[in-house]
């Protein structure tokens, strides 16, 4: 199975945190074909409506922007000192080639830098540019120039696919194949895709600034998750590609929201798992406390090898994922209620 042509241009777009336009000009082009309406806002995320035949509104969530670094200066060397902006592990950095967003265009490098027994630290990493001074580098690359690992997407065994930032590219392109599908044939509520920036700093701000302005009565978050599979990753669950999406309970998901999700699910015998934790680590951490309460739910894709430039995951879990948050908000009536 081959990655699908919009997959694969999501995934090759440059989008580090503060930086997605690339991502979002993607978004747009892509939402103004299915017809819906688009808003963006100052911090550059995108919203793509759908009308239904009620006025109630459920918003789909993901994220446009992925790990990454800012050139902070540059070395009497040449090397470029940097500074990251986003939850992520020096090792993951370390000896991976770069493509660096600059406003002459996009240049090339490699993280280089010590490395201990216990792995490399980020005061220590520098990237290479083939530079020989530090006024060679600084004429090529400015102080908050953008850095994203340099991983182009590639199709491997059994419909897995091998890239880097498929954290969360999957997620939006499993929320467009779904609003495409929903504005051929509308459902009762209102369906807004929000793609939203700088998830990966930690702070939300953009889906949270998106939620305070729409006020969806439902808000499901399209994410990614850590495959049990996988050697040395987290478990929330026993997560495995193929074996469809990830259902979250959490005290920050509604329950009657998961619940939902995984009734929807079996009754169109779609595949999934459970997984818990005490937070969701994704815009759902900043989303249900806006605008007087949002019920949140969470639906992730497996992923192998997170923030690394060699993340795996499957495309069939990407179509469960899509025909799954489909299905639920062609679930939604003018009776459902989420009060608790």
């Amino acid at each position: 199975m081959a990655i699908p042509p919009l997959l694969e241009e999501l995934l090759r777009a440059h989008g580090a945190s503060g930086h997605e336009d690339a991502v979002q000009a993607i978004v747009r082009r892509e939402a103004a074909a299915i017809g819906a309406e688009i808003t963006t806002d100052v911090l550059g995320s995108s919203v793509a409506t759908i009308r239904g035949s009620g006025g109630r509104l459920i918003a789909l969530f993901a994220h446009a922007d992925q790990v990454g670094l800012v050139v902070k200066g540059a070395g009497d060397d040449g090397l470029l000192t940097v500074a990251k902006t986003a939850s992520w592990l020096p090792a993951d950095a370390w000896r991976q080639r770069v493509r660096i967003q600059t406003t002459a265009g996009e240049i090339r490098g490699v993280v280089v830098g010590e490395r201990s027994d216990t792995g490399p630290a980020w005061d220590t990493l520098r990237i290479d540019i083939g530079a020989a001074t530090r006024d060679e580098a600084l004429s090529v690359a400015r102080p908050g120039d953008p850095i994203v690992l340099d991983g182009a997407p590639e199709d491997l065994r059994n419909g897995r696919i091998l890239a880097t930032a498929l954290d969360d590219r999957v997620g939006i392109y499993a929320c467009l194949e779904a609003l495409r599908r929903l504005a051929q044939d509308p459902p009762a509520w209102n369906v807004a895709v929000v793609v939203s920036t700088q998830e990966e700093s930690g702070e939300y701000a953009g889906a949270r600034a998106v939620a305070e302005r729409l006020r969806p009565e439902v808000a499901i978050v399209v994410e990614v998750t850590y495959a049990s599979d996988a050697p040395g990753e987290p478990a929330w669950g026993d997560i495995r590609l193929g074996g469809g999406p990830a259902v979250l309970r959490s005290p920050v998901i509604s329950p009657i929201v998961s619940d939902g999700l995984m009734a929807v699910a079996q009754a169109q015998e779609l595949p999934f798992t459970i997984e818990t934790g005490q937070e969701a680590l994704s815009d759902a951490d900043g989303l249900n406390g806006i605008a007087g309460g949002i019920a949140c739910g969470m639906v992730s894709i497996p992923l192998r090898y997170m923030h690394s430039a060699g993340e795996i995951a499957q495309l069939s879990d990407v179509d469960a994922t899509s025909q799954l948050i489909e299905a639920y908000a062609r679930s939604l009536t003018a009776e459902s209620s989420f009060l608790r």
